[in-house]
């Protein structure tokens, strides 16, 4: 298995703490964590396994650290990257714009060629609006830790397997 990078941004750490809990299922030895505070844009082509972990703020704003470097994703050729993508939101406090971040996030990677994968039913959310979703699935996996903490572990275990078989990786 070539080496997954994982870039997250994280105000709180929740995401930062899903990010841990993914590396190790799939291992650090094949999956390296990157903090976006302290990485350039053009790190995350070193890769072309890539997982991107992001919370959505407020009003479907995106949080500090992908603010400020989704621009210059904008500047970037993702062709041949194969990108998955998990979000976390608030689904009852922020309904209108739950995990928009994934949307956002997929909409540049796919502008600029690359492939999203790790596509995830919206069946068993309750929120009103999203520009993660399209349809009947987000673009990612969502996560919400304020109002159903007690399913992440569980929507991991399914999603992280599937985003490896997305990948091409034989998993047991």
């Amino acid at each position: 298995m070539s080496k997954i990078g994982l870039f997250f941004g994280t105000d709180t750490g929740n995401t930062e703490n899903v990010a841990i809990k993914i590396q190790k299922m799939v291992g650090a030895e094949h999956l390296a964590l990157h903090n976006l505070a302290q990485k350039e844009a053009a790190e995350v082509l070193e890769y072309n396994h890539i997982i991107f972990g992001a919370p959505t703020w407020y009003d479907g704003e995106l949080q500090t650290d992908w603010e400020e470097i989704l621009p210059q994703f904008k500047t970037l050729d993702f062709t041949g990257k194969t990108v998955a993508i998990f979000g976390l939101g608030d689904q009852w406090g922020y309904g209108e714009w739950f995990v928009d971040a994934i949307g956002i996030i997929a909409d540049v990677v796919s502008e600029q060629g690359g492939t999203v994968i790790g596509h995830w039913p919206v069946v068993g959310y309750d929120f009103e609006a999203s520009k993660g979703a399209r349809g009947e699935v987000f673009l990612g996996l969502a996560i919400d830790e304020d109002n159903q903490p007690e399913l992440t572990d569980e929507r991991l275990k399914a999603w992280v397997p599937q985003v490896l078989r997305e990948f091409g990786f034989v998993v047991a």
